[in-house]
């Protein structure tokens, strides 16, 4: 029996600033699941009830107060795995479940790094990169079908970026965090499902700053949040899209939904 399924991953920058377009994003696109990152709030005021109205009974929080925190909400069964501390002090970044399919969906927030990219004197930029070397490690022992989702912080290529000229020096598109997450990908020959459908130099970006007065018209955009998944998993994948318009609603998030749909 065929299973089709619809899976959303959203840097929401506070869910419950951005409470109303949530609800408008699920109701437009009706995602069977829906993953978030920075959701800025700790899982006892959680806006919960929108999503259990709209169907999404099935709730795993991981948060905190004001910073960071990951949620996966779904109309389906799901059940907790894991919450890995690949920040090693006790960020709520990461939480995993399994589905009854026997996939395994892992949600992650790996950090921004700071401004300067250099470990030395930010000590920022290293804990993004030993939070990454810790998922290198997590990777490489992988043996179940497995997506992983979620603000990666890092524009990989060279057209994943409106400039590489302008951006080689700047924090989520320097080589070293290019060549790193480079080694991610292929510990668990993770397939990038942005560019399964949308193959490079083709635009596809994810992310555009509060900064510019217009963003679309400027169009200054960075891909920062990916899915990636096992190769047994990308075989089942059917479209992959960034919903792009989220990002001209009222009090938007910098960061637009992607989407993946799969048919199991």
């Amino acid at each position: 029996m065929s299973q089709s399924l619809k899976i959303a991953s959203w840097n929401i920058n506070s869910v419950r600033a951005r409470i109303e377009i949530v609800e408008r994003f699920l109701t437009e696109n009706a995602p069977d699941i829906l993953c978030l990152q920075e959701t800025k709030v700790v899982d006892g005021t959680f806006p919960a009830a929108m999503f259990t109205r709209l169907g999404y009974t099935f709730q795993i929080l991981h948060g905190q107060p004001m910073h960071h925190g990951v949620a996966i909400l779904s109309k389906i069964p799901m059940h907790e795995d894991d919450r890995l501390d690949w920040q090693a002090n006790g960020e709520a970044r990461h939480v995993g479940v399994r589905l009854e399919n026997g996939l395994r969906l892992e949600n992650v927030y790996v950090p921004a790094g700071g401004d300067e990219p250099d470990r030395t004197i930010n000590p920022k930029f290293g804990q993004k990169l030993d939070f990454l070397e810790r998922m290198v490690d997590w990777s490489s022992k992988l043996n179940v079908p497995t997506l992983l989702v979620g603000d990666f912080n890092i524009a990989p290529l060279e057209c994943d970026v409106w400039s590489h000229k302008q951006l080689i020096n700047v924090v989520s598109h320097t080589k070293v965090e290019v060549d790193l997450l480079a080694r991610l990908q292929a510990a668990h020959d993770w397939v990038d499902l942005g560019r399964r459908f949308v193959p490079a130099p083709e635009r596809l970006y994810t992310w555009w700053s509060y900064r510019a007065k217009d963003w679309a018209a400027s169009d200054r955009g960075r891909r920062l949040d990916h899915m990636w998944a096992s190769p047994e998993v990308a075989e089942k994948a059917t479209a992959h899209y960034v919903v792009e318009d989220c990002r001209s609603w009222t009090r938007p998030s910098d960061h637009a939904p992607l989407i993946t749909e799969f048919q199991f």
